[in-house]
């Protein structure tokens, strides 16, 4: 945990790869932020001809003491059967990540339930689900670090230079509402929706709960403390797992509410994690943009997304590998015999940005639809 995460602000690189965005044959900035996504990839990969290699989805799994009081509208019984769901390549994680060409791994981190091990399955399991966060921290402080230690042991053993991050755990927005609630200082009545589809009333007792459970760990206010003390095994896992992909200086596809609850206790231990972060999609779940915004990140997708499981960052992917080829294949004016404008100035179109996004806040290309699916993040 205490292994320094370097800054990866590189001028003369960030330079080039403008130099070579610039030089494609279309007008400057045309491409919009698929210029900045091209040019974050780079810099993290650490080079001007940038390829995305053996993606790995990671699909983490827990369940919540907390979810026994009615704060989803799911029995915890669901988070092991939509593990088999996963495993069988039924789930909606599985068909994208089959379709893509990605890597899928699933990690029982704490689910209450004992699985046979199997291909695709790495049993990781720090004990049969969180306890209740409203009678005692949902981990001990040593569970919390075993956690994330096996997040990370985990990711020393997948491929590639790209993570997309994953969860399932009934009950865990209701973790990651209180991590950001905590982590930004916001009132959790800010930052909490319907979970897996409750109703107002159910949202608002859901409220109380959440409420009361931040009052009993009123002095847990460091980031591992208050992972500690909210849970759960899936998201500690998840922070290793993202500390770890940082460090090795792969790209991070960030997922949705719970997922970039995860990304937020890294960054708040280590801030440079943003800079290899690309973040998905912008949930559904009321928490996630005001999560968003503190962490000064903008996302690729706005479908109106709230399913979970690593669904936002599989469809997102498409994205990366197009920025990629573009920056690596798209012909430059001189190679291509192609005349540039003789007025070299640059005239973007209104409401656009020519040049890409500083480093700490990712691209965006909003690509809006007005319903979200039938099941949300757990």
């Amino acid at each position: 945990m205490n292994t320094h995460i370097p800054d990866i602000t590189q001028p003369e690189l960030a330079r080039a790869l403008q130099h070579t965005l610039d030089n494609k044959t279309k007008p400057r900035g045309s491409l919009g932020r698929i210029e900045a996504l091209a040019q974050r990839i780079g810099l993290v990969l650490g080079t001007a001809e940038p390829v995305m290699l053996s993606p790995q989805m990671l699909v983490c799994a827990g369940d919540h003491g907390l979810a026994a009081r009615g704060v989803s509208a799911y029995p915890s019984d669901v988070t092991w059967q939509m593990v088999e769901n996963f495993l069988a390549g039924g789930a909606a994680v599985s068909v994208l990540a089959r379709q893509h060409g990605i890597g899928l791994t699933v990690v029982d981190c704490g689910v209450k339930h004992d699985f046979a091990h199997r291909e695709g399955l790495l049993i990781r399991k720090v004990a049969h689900g969180t306890a209740d966060a409203l009678e005692g921290p949902a981990m001990s402080a040593a569970q919390c670090a075993q956690a994330i230690a096996n997040g990370r042991e985990v990711l020393t053993g997948l491929p590639g230079n790209a993570l997309l991050l994953g969860e399932m755990g009934i009950g865990n927005t209701s973790a990651a509402s209180m991590l950001l609630a905590r982590l930004a200082g916001l009132d959790v009545a800010e930052v909490t929706g319907a979970g897996t589809g409750l109703d107002a009333d159910a949202v608002q007792r859901k409220i109380v709960i959440l409420r009361a459970v931040l009052a009993r760990h009123a002095d847990a206010k460091a980031p591992l403390d208050a992972l500690a003390a909210v849970g759960g095994f899936e998201i500690a896992t998840l922070v290793g797992a993202v500390l770890q992909a940082a460090l090795e200086r792969r790209v991070i596809v960030v997922d949705g509410f719970i997922a970039s609850s995860a990304v937020l206790v890294a960054a708040h231990l280590q801030p440079p994690v943003l800079q290899r972060c690309v973040f998905a999609h912008r949930s559904g779940e009321r928490g996630h943009a005001l999560m968003l915004a503190h962490l000064k990140a903008e996302p690729l997708l706005d479908l109106g997304l709230r399913l979970g499981e690593g669904s936002g960052a599989a469809l997102a992917w498409p994205l990366l590998v197009s920025a990629c080829a573009l920056l690596r294949e798209m012909a430059s004016f001189e190679a291509a015999g192609v005349s540039r404008s003789e007025d070299t100035s640059v005239h973007p179109e209104p409401g656009t940005s020519v040049r890409p996004e500083p480093v700490e806040g990712p691209p965006t290309v909003l690509v809006k639809a007005s319903t979200g699916s039938a099941r949300t993040e757990g």
